[in-house]
């Protein structure tokens, strides 16, 4: 390791709480880390800087990281916080908008380095693709109650009449998708 990612991190006040064990785990060995991006547009935008920044220092100081695309989960739609259902994706659109994120952080990540700590994109829509829903609903569906999913305050602001609209079952599954 060249730095210590947890004291850059601390030096940059990038750092408020730590979990037992993760310092000694980063000077340890190589570790792996990553961070979700929605595709939902063609740009990223300030709200992922942080990540992408922790991203980079975490790849500075040795580290492998990845930059989680989530296709799957865009095509759906994120019902989090939202008070209507989002538009849902092609998968033109979806490639697209992921070549356009990918351009964009290869500002700030080493995706083409031959090192063992470059950084790689991956995209969730490229193994759930071909899951069925029959699948879905028997290898997933069945380990999640609907009463924890209507615990969920996205789901509860939906169906309480709190937002105007109600949610569709392509929101409502969403959670299930989310929590692979």
């Amino acid at each position: 390791m060249t730095k210590n990612f947890v004291e850059e991190l601390r030096w940059r006040g990038m750092l408020q709480d730590i979990m037992p064990g993760t310092e000694e785990q980063l000077m340890k060995e190589v570790t792996t880390a990553y961070v979700g991006i929605d595709p939902t547009a063609d740009s990223l935008h300030i709200g992922h800087l942080c990540g992408i920044m922790m991203l980079r220092h975490l790849q500075a100081c040795g580290h492998k990281p990845i930059a989680l695309i989530g296709g799957a989960t865009g095509m759906i739609g994120d019902p989090s916080g939202k008070s209507a259902e989002r538009n849902l994706l092609t998968e033109e659109i979806l490639r697209h908008n992921v070549a356009c994120i990918r351009e964009q952080l290869e500002h700030f990540l080493d995706f083409n380095s031959d090192a063992p700590n470059a950084a790689e994109l991956v995209n969730n829509y490229d193994w759930m693709k071909d899951y069925t829903f029959i699948n879905f609903t028997r290898d997933i569906g069945k380990l999640i109650t609907v009463n924890y999913m209507m615990a969920k305050d996205s789901v509860k602001k939906r169906f309480n009449g709190e937002f105007s609209q109600g949610m569709s079952f392509t929101e409502f599954t969403y959670q299930l998708l989310a929590r692979l």
